[in-house]
């Protein structure tokens, strides 16, 4: 498969990107700066400059002809305002569904946020600090703009990441509002990068969790036992 990672250079993607590559896969990771393609190159990825936040649709869509699934990895990072925010953990997640659309990729992955179901129906909640508000705003906002589309997305909301150690033993469970507007309730919890990025792997290369919207913590069942509910 051609898999294409928007922010490629962040911590899940690098992780993502050695896991897919291992397995025989192009991974292609759009990053920010040309400084960056030399870990990708590491990683066993294909680095494309791009910056997601001043291109158009068109461009992306050169880039993800082709691909058979899209990652949106990106995000604004901790201590970015409220416009970046937007502009990225938001505005960069339509702009890629858009172009995948436009390209013809079939699917797309796409790394969202426990705790996007508080600032539903624009809930503020006083026990949030206000970046992380708009934050949570912004992943929400991008996971409604990607759920009424025709992509066969996958939502992933982590728990709160960590660097440790994978430990290849996860959670992972149906989240977000059901068909009847029922939201279900997220388990708190904590999960390493690598974990989630082997999560991600899973879900890639055997198609399961088409447009679910799934909360990942670690847990008692192993990436593949947890990925095949999905199926």
């Amino acid at each position: 498969m051609r898999i294409v990672i928007a922010g490629g250079h962040g911590k899940i993607a690098r992780a993502l990107t050695r896991e897919l590559s291992r397995d025989g896969h192009t991974v292609v990771g759009l990053i920010r700066s040309e400084e960056q393609s030399a870990d990708l190159l590491l990683d066993g990825g294909q680095p494309v400059v791009i910056d997601l936040e001043n291109t158009t649709v068109e461009k992306l869509a050169e880039v993800l002809a082709g691909a058979d699934v899209a990652v949106f990895a990106a995000g604004a990072g901790a201590g970015s305002g409220d416009a970046r925010k937007s502009s990225v953990d938001l505005g960069a997640a339509v702009l890629l569904a858009d172009a995948a659309e436009s390209a013809g990729v079939p699917r797309l992955v796409q790394i969202s946020s426990t705790g996007a179901d508080l600032v539903r129906d624009g809930a503020t909640p006083s026990d949030v600090p206000d970046d992380f508000v708009a934050y949570l705003r912004a992943k929400l906002g991008a996971e409604q703009d990607l759920v009424r589309r025709e992509l066969a997305w996958t939502i992933v909301r982590p728990g709160s990441l960590t660097d440790d150690t994978p430990t290849g033993q996860v959670r992972l469970e149906r989240t977000g509002p059901d068909e009847s507007g029922t939201v279900h309730p997220e388990t708190q919890g904590s999960i390493p990068r690598a974990d989630v990025a082997a999560v991600l792997a899973e879900l890639i290369r055997t198609g399961a969790g088409a447009r679910a919207t799934l909360h990942l913590i670690s847990g008692p069942a192993s990436v593949s036992e947890a990925v095949a509910i999905f199926a």
